[in-house]
């Protein structure tokens, strides 16, 4: 199922990971004690999934606590070795392996949501915040598509529009319930075996302008050149779903939604939200009765109250053989000796 670092290139692109959004990842890594686990073939990742207590029949009855594993790519081969499993395996191999990535997303998020708050209350209490939120609320204003956003960079610590530009950035910066996510990936990418998910690590659909992305083998000329966003990892395409859903004008009945949820002390559910997503597809309301299909069918709101472990993140990379297993492993090796490795995770900004 998981490319190994795009043939470890992405190894050394993994600084993109906390750079590409300016977010800032939790707990600090050294790269001496980095695991990076390197899996091949279907028996070796489920007996690793067994062995992590992270397989089979989920107890209801407790949080369901997933290892704080992030993969790393996403292969040509998973789509040809999916197609002979079994459909509850393919499907399972699939939730396990993104749901840390969609916590991990939502970490970040109440992370940032947590610094807002404090901007927002030191302000309501001064007029006033301090050089690093006024920094943080000049990055975040534009990302989030907060109003007058042209004008970001020129707020002031004392400006009196900074209490409306803090109030919509706790509108729009939120959670998105994991089982609602999981089930928009599994829709968007067919469990991951799209083209869009095999060649570029696209989960979602995401679709872009301007030439870039993978362009869909029948393109409509009244919709322009639009193609399909692609990514160097799938965490990118996790973050990317997490910055549009938030901002986009589209998806403001899904803001609105959670925002009345939230108001009134209700828990933030993925069958509730989902209603809010009628803009995600030109399919409408047909797209989210699908997706509130998917999420029962599934039990994917299990997902919603789901927690990483508290313990150090770990890396899977994904080998063809056993035989480029081994030679992954050396090559990751050669990178911890001779420091690029280090070098990389400094880049990644983790603290």
């Amino acid at each position: 199922m998981i490319r190994h670092l795009q043939r470890m290139a992405s190894v050394r692109q993994w600084a993109m990971l906390a750079g590409a959004l300016g977010l800032a990842l939790s707990a600090p890594a050294r790269a001496d004690d980095t695991e990076v686990i390197v899996l091949s073939g279907f028996e070796e990742t489920r007996d690793w999934l067994t062995a992590e207590g992270w397989w089979g029949e989920v107890n209801r009855e407790s949080q369901l606590s997933a290892p704080n594993v992030l993969m790393t790519g996403i292969s040509l081969r998973w789509r040809e070795e999916s197609a002979m499993l079994p459909v509850s395996q393919k499907k399972e191999i699939f939730y396990r392996f993104l749901l840390p990535l969609i916590l991990h997303a939502n970490h970040l998020v109440l992370d940032r949501r947590a610094a807002v708050e404090a901007a927002a209350a030191q302000f309501a209490s001064t007029g006033s915040v301090s050089a690093d939120a006024l920094a943080d609320i000049r990055q975040f204003a534009p990302i989030l598509r907060i109003r007058g956003r042209e004008a970001a960079a020129e707020l002031g610590a004392t400006d009196p529009e900074l209490g409306d530009v803090l109030e919509e950035m706790l509108y729009k910066l939120d959670v998105i319930p994991a089982g609602l996510a999981l089930g928009q990936a599994a829709y968007e990418s067919g469990y991951g075996t799209s083209r869009f998910a095999a060649e570029g690590n696209a989960l979602f659909g995401q679709w872009t302008f301007g030439g870039e992305g993978l362009k869909p083998e029948q393109q409509r000329e009244e919709l322009g050149d639009h193609r399909i966003a692609a990514f160097d990892w799938p965490f990118d395409s996790v973050r990317s779903y997490f910055i549009n859903i938030m901002s986009h004008p589209a998806y403001d009945a899904f803001r609105a939604l959670r925002a009345e949820k939230r108001a009134a002390g209700e828990a933030l559910r993925s069958l509730d939200l989902a209603d809010g997503l009628i803009a995600y597809s030109e399919r409408g309301q047909a797209y989210v009765d699908t997706l509130k299909s998917i999420i029962r069918v599934n039990d994917l709101d299990l997902a919603d109250d789901a927690v990483l472990r508290d313990e150090p993140r770990r890396f899977i990379v994904g080998a063809e053989d056993a035989e480029d297993a081994e030679r992954i492993k050396a090559e990751i090796d050669d990178l911890r000796r001779s420091g690029e490795l280090a070098e990389i995770i400094e880049r990644m900004n983790l603290d």
